[in-house]
């Protein structure tokens, strides 16, 4: 019998009956789900230093559990010393079981040690997708402090199948995603 992730599990006994009354759903089907989460880390001074995004693709890749891959500059850009097809940094998408594992990884153990925190924005693209960025990846205990080189923000991306900002809100609400208060943003 596989293990299933808590907040798999969270989801199908007690998020879908909630949102599903919430917002009177007729179907299962109906009630938005998250889809994959997405970890993007740009490595700029990668241009100067090639070394740069090997460490921070053996880092993302500790932080997800999977492997991560290098992404690749599109075009040239001479002010920035950029040459097409240069590694410029790195990303991973986590889907099913291994992006509930780090959802709660990141909202028990990551979130709580960030410095002074006080809720991440309520912020949503406006079709249902959530960015959250992170300014240092030593919050995660994957990475050791004494071992890193630089220190890395990171993007992550949560993706609903939620029709609104409303709807995808409250999904992530209720998977336990600290948000501020509306009037502090």
């Amino acid at each position: 019998m596989a293990i299933v992730p808590n907040l798999r599990k969270k989801y199908t006994e007690e998020i879908i009956p909630n949102l599903k009354k919430e917002y009177s759903y007729k179907s299962v089907m109906q009630v938005p789900k998250l889809t994959k989460i997405i970890i993007n880390q740009g490595v700029g001074q990668a241009v100067a230093d090639k070394k740069l995004v090997d460490t921070a693709q053996e880092e993302l890749t500790m932080i997800a559990g999977q492997k991560a891959i290098q992404t690749l500059s599109k075009k040239d850009i001479s002010n920035f010393k950029l040459r097409k097809k240069m590694p410029i940094g790195v990303k991973v998408t986590l889907r099913r079981e291994k992006m509930y594992e780090f959802l709660e990884r990141l909202i028990c153990v990551a979130i709580p040690r960030i410095r002074d925190f006080r809720g991440v924005p309520s912020k949503l693209d406006g079709k249902g997708n959530y960015t959250i960025g992170i300014s240092e990846q030593i919050i995660f205990p994957e990475i050791d402090i004494d071992k890193i080189n630089k220190i890395l923000g990171m993007e992550i991306t949560f993706v609903t199948t939620a029709k609104t900002d409303e709807e995808a809100l409250a999904l992530l609400k209720e998977f336990g995603l600290p948000f501020k208060n509306p009037k502090n943003n």
